[in-house]
């Protein structure tokens, strides 16, 4: 299935975020084959508060703790996966939690070597915590050890951003760089210059998702009011505003768009690849890199880069953590506050030197 397909059922257009909830329930339900039986009354709970890429990532992460077990633990040799019952996790403890843990770290899945950082051990040891307290609540077992261990501890990693020169000298090479190319590459950059600069004026000037950026329709921009209506996580919807310099990328953009007989089902996106369909989040990651490359060699840039550049130029123009957090789209204003707390203290640095006790 094309998860980027904007269809008609029933004579309703079916939205490429609905589309994609579509594509990511048939992959939920294909990993709760692999399970144990009894797991899908887990994930049936987990339905009405999570999105089902949250799912599906979880899916993941207990199938991986029940290949540990067959793998690692001798009682269950002769056991296969389906074999599992919910009564296996009652028979843990928690130094069985703890070898998961230690196993995470670098483990054989087939023929590849997986290894997890400190993100990947906290996201899995948190994944096998709610679904051990899910049978737990309910009191399909009457221990639970992986309240026993603990949480692996992650360190904060500094923000990578753009300076304000680095993103005056992006958008200036996204426009001339055609300059140095020739041949092919030449025709492929005037081809996609006009998208590649909307795309990436777009994200610079409203702090999107790039899964915002390519989920929009044509539908979903309003020049009157110079706004654009964006699916966030958990499919609430919001008009984000954007300045001129983002209306100039975008309608230069729409002129060639006009062009552009897309391939049946997509006629609604915005955003166009080269083969005539909904662009996709990779191809927005590709070209992003593509040009960040040639900016600076130093900074690692992604859509989410360019996401944390906007939400630094917003706070530091405004010094308003709470518009930031309703901006970007966090439902919880202390994940806001945890990413520009450096900020913070570097302005509450500057009242050090801002009173002035004595005349000199």
């Amino acid at each position: 299935m094309d998860k980027y397909i904007d269809y008609y059922n029933d004579n309703k257009k079916v939205t490429y975020h609905e589309q994609t909830d579509i594509s990511n329930i048939l992959k939920l339900r294909a990993v709760l084959k692999t399970l144990p039986d009894f797991c899908k009354d887990y994930f049936r709970a987990m339905d009405p508060l999570t999105t089902t890429k949250t799912r599906i990532s979880y899916a993941y992460d207990i199938r991986i703790f029940f290949q540990f077990l067959l793998d690692e633990n001798p009682a269950f040799k002769d056991y296969s996966m389906k074999d599992f019952t919910v009564d296996v996790l009652d028979q843990l403890k928690a130094i069985d939690i703890e070898e998961y843990q230690e196993y995470l770290k670098v483990y054989k899945n087939g023929d590849k070597t997986e290894t997890n950082g400190e993100r990947g051990l906290k996201r899995k040891i948190s994944a096998l915590r709610s679904f051990y307290a899910y049978y737990y609540k309910h009191e399909f077992i009457q221990t639970n050890p992986t309240v026993l261990i603990d949480v692996p501890k992650t360190h904060e990693k500094n923000i990578i951003r753009l300076d304000a020169d680095e993103v005056a000298m992006l958008l200036d090479y996204i426009e001339h760089c055609g300059d140095e190319l020739t041949g092919q590459k030449r025709v492929y950059y005037e081809k996609t210059k006009e998208r590649d600069l909307a795309i990436v004026t777009l994200l610079l000037g409203t702090g999107i998702r790039v899964s915002e950026c390519v989920g929009l329709d044509i539908e979903d921009v309003d020049f009157k009011n110079n706004g654009i209506k964006v699916t966030r996580k958990g499919g609430n919807e919001m008009v984000v505003y954007f300045g001129n310099e983002v209306e100039k990328a975008l309608k230069k953009y729409l002129e060639v768009r006009k062009n552009i007989v897309p391939v049946s089902g997509h006629e609604h996106a915005l955003f166009y690849s080269t083969q005539r369909k909904r662009i996709g989040i990779q191809a927005v990651e590709n070209l992003v890199k593509k040009y960040a490359c040639a900016i600076t060699t130093t900074k690692k840039i992604t859509p989410h880069k360019l996401r944390s550049t906007y939400g630094t130029t917003l706070y530091q123009e405004t010094g308003d953590i709470y518009l930031v957090a309703d901006v970007l789209g966090h439902r919880d204003v202390n994940t806001t506050k945890k990413h520009y707390a450096a900020m913070d203290d570097a302005r509450r640095r500057k009242a050090a030197t801002a009173v002035h006790l004595r005349e000199d």
